[in-house]
């Protein structure tokens, strides 16, 4: 387990698959709440979390008391929205907050996290992507260091859907 800033961080195992998915639903029903049109409930189901979790990295957040409060997903290659890239980077996916619990700040030590273990690996760049019709995502971001390097608009969902997104990258300190 890793402490930062009050938040213990440990890697997901198999028996987190339920947590997560639940997580994801829980900030996806925010989103439509909130009428931005990006993650849906259902959308991700306990195989995707497994097969993330054997292809790169997922991350669990939790507080002192052990309740989880946030996780991500750290890959070490994004080839359908970068397309193929030399080793340089790391792309953060699902980066997701309980709102119900979490205090204020808490995706930014999300992605502190995610970018400490990517300069970890002498990587020198954590990448990500946001869905173009997101701006308040996009603002976020940006205040947290990420520069919009390039736009994707062509992205294919595994059900078909077709959305842009923007790809945003932050230089790191190796």
């Amino acid at each position: 387990m890793i402490i930062n800033d009050g938040i213990l961080f440990r890697r997901a195992v198999e028996k987190d698959a339920a947590t997560l998915v639940a997580l994801h639903d829980q900030a996806a029903r925010w989103m439509r709440k909130h009428g931005i049109d990006q993650w849906k409930p259902g959308d991700k189901d306990a195989a995707h979390f497994l097969a993330k979790m054997r292809e790169g990295e997922v991350w669990l957040a939790g507080d002192a008391d052990g309740l989880i409060i946030g996780a991500y997903e750290l890959w070490w290659s994004d080839e359908e929205a970068w397309g193929v890239q030399p080793p340089v980077a790391g792309y953060v996916h699902r980066l997701m907050v309980d709102r119900e619990t979490a205090s204020p700040g808490t995706g930014r030590l999300l992605l502190e996290h995610a970018e400490t273990r990517i300069a970890g690996t002498g990587r020198d760049r954590a990448r990500l992507d946001c869905v173009s019709t997101n701006p308040r995502l996009l603002s976020y971001y940006r205040g947290c260091g990420y520069r919009v390097v390039g736009e994707f608009p062509s992205k294919q969902g595994k059900d078909g859907r077709v959305y842009g997104v923007i790809l945003l990258e932050r230089r790191l300190a190796v």
